[in-house]
């Protein structure tokens, strides 16, 4: 019997909490869910929004990937939270850093997800977190990057720069009624990039409440391209249930 796979919905995969070292002396939370039973295809990296108006790596739909694309697509989901950010994970150290300390922060979940061997290992951005992923995702060891509601606040022209020069696959996801950056500036501004591709999302916010399906099909269809999308709605294997009371702030 399938099962309507709905917000809370939780489905199988191998799930462990893991801890992030950085550079610079401090101890990361995080989660890294991987398939059941075969060896992912590709790899989310995380970077949540400001921590400051409530992002973390809890955030619903970086959560939604690691509770679902796992045993939907192969993909293994490393989230964590960056330093001085709380979640039901735990607490990371150190303090917010506005985009200069996190540099940091991502260098150590790239390194973690090296040495775990985790293959074509993929940013994916959400708010603050495009900004990070602008300003020092550009690692050798990165295949390419999505972004979530870039607002471009904290990365400047030379960071885009630099992804042009990479060359590295970039792909942004512009909600059509975003609250900082909407589908023509968008266009604009990402021009400096002249490969990225910027996907205007009709209907959709910068909160993506109400679109994570959508947004998690339009991940799938570039991180892992040998996956059908849209991805299942249901599911016919055991499935758990999120407490999602535990997210309410």
């Amino acid at each position: 019997m399938s099962n309507t796979i709905r917000a809370n919905s939780i489905l199988p995969a191998r799930r462990e909490d893991i801890e992030l070292q950085t550079a610079d002396g401090l101890t990361l939370v995080g989660e890294l869910a991987r398939p059941l039973d075969r060896e992912p295809v590709a790899t989310l990296v995380c970077l949540h929004p400001l921590p400051t108006h409530g992002g973390m790596m809890d955030s619903h739909v970086l959560r939604k990937a690691a509770w679902r694309l796992p045993a939907l697509a192969g993909i293994a989901v490393l989230r964590f939270n960056s330093r001085g950010t709380s979640s039901v994970r735990g607490t990371s150290e150190g303090e917010f850093s506005a985009g200069v300390g996190e540099k940091y922060d991502v260098a150590a979940a790239i390194e973690y997800a090296e040495f775990a061997d985790l293959p074509a290992i993929w940013l994916l951005g959400w708010s603050f977190g495009t900004d990070l992923t602008l300003m020092h995702g550009l690692d050798p060891a990165v295949s390419g990057a999505i972004l979530l509601s870039p607002p471009l606040r904290y990365s400047s022209p030379e960071h885009l720069e630099a992804w042009a020069g990479g060359g590295k696959p970039l792909t942004a996801l512009i909600p059509e009624f975003d609250d900082y950056l909407r589908p023509a500036e968008a266009a604009e501004r990402f021009a400096a990039v002249p490969h990225c591709e910027v996907v205007p999302m009709e209907g959709a916010k910068h909160l993506w409440v109400g679109d994570a399906d959508r947004v998690l099909d339009e991940i799938v269809r570039r991180v892992a391209p040998g996956v059908a999308v849209p991805l299942p709605r249901t599911w016919d294997g055991p499935m758990e249930t999120g407490d999602t009371q535990a997210y309410a702030g």
